[in-house]
């Protein structure tokens, strides 16, 4: 087998769509010999912020000297995003041999039970986490949480960032229907650290947490003061996600002891591409890449424009999907710009670049709204502009890494990001 041939037969578990329960994941982890027991974990789901505090915890682990296991989607531009050891994506030749060996397990299925394509990648990670023997994994929910393959693991924390509305076709229509989702990672006994601020949200987590007789540790601020110097992300909303990373180091320092220098050492040097990342071409242009694919993400990237780029207003490249709420994104980042370029998104689910352009118009009627056949015809009429922000959809955002030739390759790999399903049983 080839690296392409392994990535297409990924592709073609795509036609099993994605249906939520755990039934399948257990079966097929148990018929993999079960990996999952042989590590130790900390789970992360939320709304915003899965991914940035995923990456602070591998940081911070790592620089304590653990080998950290991370998995987290969607990739940007590699599949092999999903599965990194020390930062290391899983290397082509165990991806292959990785797909070989659980391609006869799959038979024990029949075609109308058949595991999805994430459930196979789930089971994918633990394999190899289990086989390089780490010491720690860092585990990010795909969807929501109750039903999400991941849910297969027993960690020793579990983290849920926060409680927004997005993905309501499948979580639910209301913040207490979302937390419940999200909330339904926490196990008996194992002690659960939240940053959720809204108060319906946090309720429905208080009281699941306190059914399992799970210690829950809500944090508002960091009690470690980070500089900004000492911080390697940008935006204040990452100082939020740092200091959860930071309460459940703390709360693990009897499992896992970690000294405060590590702790800052981690968040000094802690890496992830495609949120709020500043890219500087060498004829000196600025480009923003930021996945704000939902109202708080977009919120938040309007927040870190006025205020650590006020000298600099941008010109806006914007793509989003049609599953999105589209509409009040387009409306809260409008005032950003007098230029606003839209795009469509490389997915069978992107939003109308024209219908993007409307809103756009609509929210801003002072500012030029263009639509462009796609990413690259945008970024070439801005090329000479001082400050562009690339932003919707993370698979524009990962287009956009492509396309400026920092992260190479991986075209053919973007779609495997594409799913599609029913809403969640009750």
């Amino acid at each position: 087998m080839t690296y392409a041939e392994a990535i297409q037969f990924l592709y073609g578990l795509q036609m099993f769509g994605t249906h939520f329960g755990l039934e399948r994941a257990h079966q097929l982890a148990a018929l993999a010999g079960d990996p999952q027991k042989k590590l130790r974990f900390i789970h992360v789901a939320g709304t915003n912020g899965k991914g940035s505090t995923c990456a602070m915890l591998e940081s911070i682990y790592r620089a304590a000297g653990l080998r950290v296991g991370l998995f987290t989607s969607p990739h940007l531009v590699s599949f092999r995003e999903r599965i990194q050891v020390n930062r290391q994506l899983v290397p082509e030749n165990k991806l292959i041999r990785l797909v070989e060996e659980i391609q006869p397990l799959l038979k024990a299925f029949s075609a109308d039970h058949h595991p999805t394509m994430f459930e196979v990648v789930t089971v994918l990670a633990l394999k190899f986490f289990a086989e390089q023997k780490c010491d720690l994994v860092i585990w990010e929910t795909g969807l929501g949480g109750r039903l999400d393959a991941t849910n297969i693991v027993t960690p020793l924390a579990s983290v849920i960032t926060n409680i927004g509305l997005d993905h309501q076709q499948w979580l639910g229509d209301t913040l207490e229907k979302i937390a419940a989702e999200k909330a339904g990672i926490i196990k008996p006994g194992v002690p659960v650290v939240t940053a959720t601020a809204e108060p319906s949200a946090f309720v429905v987590i208080e009281k699941i947490a306190e059914q399992k007789k799970a210690p829950l540790t809500r944090i508002a601020d960091c009690g470690l003061k980070i500089s900004d110097s000492e911080f390697s992300l940008l935006g204040d909303h990452q100082k939020l996600n740092a200091a959860l990373a930071v309460a459940t180091v703390e709360v693990l320092q009897k499992q896992i002891p970690v000294m405060e220098n590590q702790i800052r050492d981690g968040l000094r040097k802690v890496d992830w591409p495609g949120r709020l990342q500043l890219i500087q071409k060498p004829n000196g242009q600025k480009i923003l890449l930021d996945g704000a694919h939902n109202l708080e993400g977009a919120e938040v990237l309007r927040a870190a424009v006025g205020k650590i780029f006020k000298q600099d207003p941008p010109v806006i490249i914007f793509g989003a999907l049609a599953d999105k709420n589209w509409p009040a994104i387009c409306r809260t980042l409008a005032p950003l710009a007098t230029k606003i370029f839209t795009v469509s998104v490389a997915s069978a689910r992107t939003a109308d670049a024209h219908e993007l352009a409307a809103t756009f118009a609509s929210a801003h009627p002072a500012a030029t709204v263009v639509t462009c056949d796609n990413l690259q015809h945008a970024l070439n009429i801005n090329k000479d502009e001082a400050f562009v922000v690339v932003t919707g959809s993370l698979y524009l955002v990962g287009e956009a890494l492509e396309r400026l030739g920092f992260s190479p390759g991986g075209e053919s790999e973007r779609g495997l990001n594409e799913w599609s399903a029913a809403p969640l049983p009750r």
